[in-house]
């Protein structure tokens, strides 16, 4: 597994990515919590520099954490996760309690069944792949960081993801619940929901009430409330840090 030491000493703080992302673009917040902690960031399987693909369960990913917090002794480690990284930091807690000491969960759902990649491969066949430059990039595919998400090839810039790899992963979260890994989350839980393009009206909040956790809506901003919201979402989660008991 690839792996991002962004630095600090003392007790874990890992960083886990969303969908068609990569654990350099935590940077900026891992600037800030370095003071909190041993801050340190994963490539999950099939993205970024992590050299493995599938299987792609939920499971899979939290088999590979388990071993990441084991073999750099993070344990017990404050996990911080956006989208797909919030979820797998949820199943984490729930599944392994004892490596987890505080999860922050970002703008994610437990349950979008119904829901179908069918819904969205439109959007990525449509790219010009390969791009002839970042620029073209950026011209394109509207995320924050996005440069960090291409890498540049003989041919131009390609996607640092297989989409089929994607549209597996992201498949599974529309035939599944995953209200069981909330309800057996126990360590403190901060849920940050943006308020722009909703997911599941509802859901976020009623995540923080089962686990009796804190919720925190930003009305003004996108999926990728770290990067829209920065202040917002960094003195959340510093108060939050700063009211953890002692390791």
């Amino acid at each position: 597994m690839s792996v991002v030491e962004f630095g600090g000493r003392g007790p874990g703080i890992l960083l886990l990515h969303g969908l068609m992302s990569r654990a350099s673009t935590w940077w900026t917040v891992a600037r800030w919590l370095k003071p909190y902690g041993r801050v340190v960031g994963v490539d999950a399987r099939g993205h970024g520099r992590n050299p493995r693909r599938g299987p792609f369960r939920t499971e899979d990913f939290v088999a590979d954490l388990v071993a990441v917090v084991r073999r750099l002794d993070l344990a017990p480690a404050v996990v911080i996760g956006h989208s797909m990284g919030g979820l797998h930091a949820l199943a984490l807690a729930a599944t392994r309690p004892e490596l987890v000491r505080a999860v922050v969960a970002e703008d994610v759902v437990p349950d979008n069944r119904g829901k179908s990649v069918e819904d969205w491969r439109w959007y990525f066949d449509a790219w010009p792949v390969p791009f002839q430059s970042l620029a073209h990039v950026r011209s394109v595919v509207d995320v924050p960081r996005v440069e960090e998400l291409f890498e540049e090839r003989a041919d131009g810039y390609h996607l640092i993801a297989d989409l089929a790899d994607l549209y597996e992963i992201a498949a599974e979260w529309g035939e599944r619940s995953y209200w069981d890994f909330v309800d057996a989350v126990r360590c403190p839980l901060l849920v940050i929901e943006a308020g722009r393009h909703p997911l599941a009206p509802g859901q976020m909040a009623e995540m923080a009430r089962r686990a009796g956790g804190r919720h925190l809506l930003v009305p003004e901003s996108g999926h990728v409330v770290h990067d829209e919201a920065p202040e917002v979402y960094r003195g959340a989660v510093e108060a939050f840090l700063s009211g953890l008991p002692p390791t």
